[in-house]
């Protein structure tokens, strides 16, 4: 029996778990997928906005405001790299109407510090800009977060305080009783609480509807991006946008806080909730937008591309609410762009509202373990580290700097990687510019020896990636 379930193990859910694991409370959080953020979380644009495009008055603004924030408390607590790079929104002849509306709306929303800047002032910050370029709207709060290692961060600390976690475990429906939820109802069992949390992402209209709770519509918007090499690192150095359409912020170009340069998204309407493809029309757009912004962007550089679907709600602004319908059942869907940014202001509102329904009792809330990153050491510390245990001092992803030892430590970790992924989101091995060419092969090694599986069992992304097993059934190695 649990005081709160939390389905979905997004940035949203681990943000929930994040806040009530600073009650005495027994709360699991059930995920589908192998690991935390496996799904929308992972594959957006890690931007922190500032909070002048959402319509002032909605939950997305305000939100947003209060998300921004709080990162950089939030991420000093949690060791996760942050930074308050600033965002442009940039204006060609004839659009500079567009940033005053951005303006007037931002101040309404409480964005701090918004001015607009022109040609000279721009050039001073982004001197890679495109000529065309005659005005912008800067935002010094906007910043950059690695999405998957934030909610990893808050997952960590919500299963170091007690939150339990249950992975590859898929919800097949909801028990209601007299107009209140009994129970969720999942492939692996049934788990009773008298509060559930639907943090469920792309799928989260789906899943109200199994507990009878209000009805909402997401429509699943799928957007492709492009990653360039960290041998770019500085020729873009804040946010930029273009001025936004209707249907999304356009095609952007910005620096991620692993020194990369990222271009994208698209924005198109799809039926597949389960389409991350990327296409040849996609990549092209990318193209053409990016270069918009810079024009010698150095295209040649590309060394991955990748899709993700945002969970867009029917009406617009994010569903955030207990049920009147359904005692105890709590929803957070429709979370769409800006809900990275919002995330941490959703989680505490979560817990609120979970405060309105049981009595919450405080607790001393514990930290994560520390996460070493080598790389970014002094030498003279690396080599202590080293002293202390050589597998520190054997480098498995030369891309990346990423050691034996960082790979094993984050298999025994809170919430361990079991997974190829699980290891490139705790340590960014397998994601630099050989894609994992060389280290793939030593990573499922170090994976089989520490899980006690064999090779074949080691997965990509949970069951039905077995790497090796699918290279050997398809005739690899002969």
């Amino acid at each position: 029996m649990y005081d709160v379930i939390i389905i979905g193990a997004g940035i949203i859910g681990c943000s929930a778990a994040y806040y009530l694991s600073r009650y005495n409370l027994k709360v699991l959080v059930v995920e589908k997928g192998p690991d935390v953020a496996v799904a929308t979380s992972r594959a957006n644009s890690g931007i922190i906005h500032a909070g002048y495009d959402p319509r002032p008055g909605t939950l997305m603004a305000g939100l947003n405001v209060l998300g921004n924030a709080m990162y950089s408390g939030l991420c000093s607590e949690l060791d996760v790299p942050f930074r308050r790079c600033g965002s442009l929104v940039v204006a060609r002849e004839g659009e500079e109407g567009e940033l005053d509306r951005l303006l007037a709306q931002g101040r309404a929303n409480g964005v701090p510090d918004l001015a607009i800047l022109g040609r000279d002032e721009i050039l001073n910050r982004e001197p890679n800009i495109s000529p065309d370029v005659i005005a912008a709207l800067y935002a010094p709060s906007a910043g950059i977060v690695a999405p998957g290692e934030m909610a990893l961060a808050m997952a960590e600390t919500a299963a170091v305080n007690g939150v339990d976690f249950l992975f590859n475990t898929k919800v097949t429906s909801i028990e209601v009783e007299n107009d209140a939820v009994r129970a969720v109802e999942t492939e692996g069992g049934s788990f009773a609480a008298p509060v559930v949390i639907n943090a469920a992402g792309i799928y989260a209209d789906h899943i109200a509807r199994l507990a009878g709770a209000e009805r909402y519509d997401i429509l699943p918007r799928k957007g492709e991006y492009m990653l360039l090499d960290k041998d770019l690192d500085g020729y873009v150095r804040h946010v930029v946008f273009p001025v936004p359409s209707p249907v999304s912020k356009g095609i952007l170009v910005l620096p991620t806080v692993e020194g990369n340069v990222l271009a994208g998204p698209t924005a198109v309407d799809v039926d597949d909730r389960n389409d991350i493809s990327t296409t040849p029309e996609g990549l092209a757009a990318i193209r053409q937008g990016a270069r918009r912004l810079f024009p010698e962007l150095p295209l040649g550089k590309v060394i991955t591309s990748f899709a993700g679907l945002r969970a867009v709600p029917g009406d617009g602004d994010f569903v955030i609410r207990s049920s009147a319908k359904v005692r105890g059942w709590i929803d957070a869907g429709g979370i769409q762009s800006p809900g990275l940014t919002a995330a941490p202001a959703i989680g505490e509102k979560l817990a609120g509202l979970v405060g309105g329904l049981l009595v919450l009792s405080p607790k001393e809330q514990q930290r994560r373990p520390p996460v070493l990153r080598l790389r970014d050491m002094p030498l003279r510390e690396r080599e202590e580290w080293i002293k202390e245990n050589p597998l520190y001092g054997r480098i498995i992803c030369r891309c990346e700097g990423v050691s034996e030892g960082e790979i094993v430590d984050a298999l025994h970790r809170p919430l361990p990687a079991r997974t190829l992924d699980g290891i490139k989101i705790r340590t960014r091995a397998g994601t630099g510019r050989c894609q994992g060419s060389f280290c793939q092969p030593r990573l499922l090694a170090i994976v089989a020896r520490e899980l006690g599986i064999s090779p074949l069992a080691v997965t990509k992304s949970g069951p039905g990636s077995e790497m090796l097993a699918n290279f050997l059934a398809k005739g690899g190695g002969q």
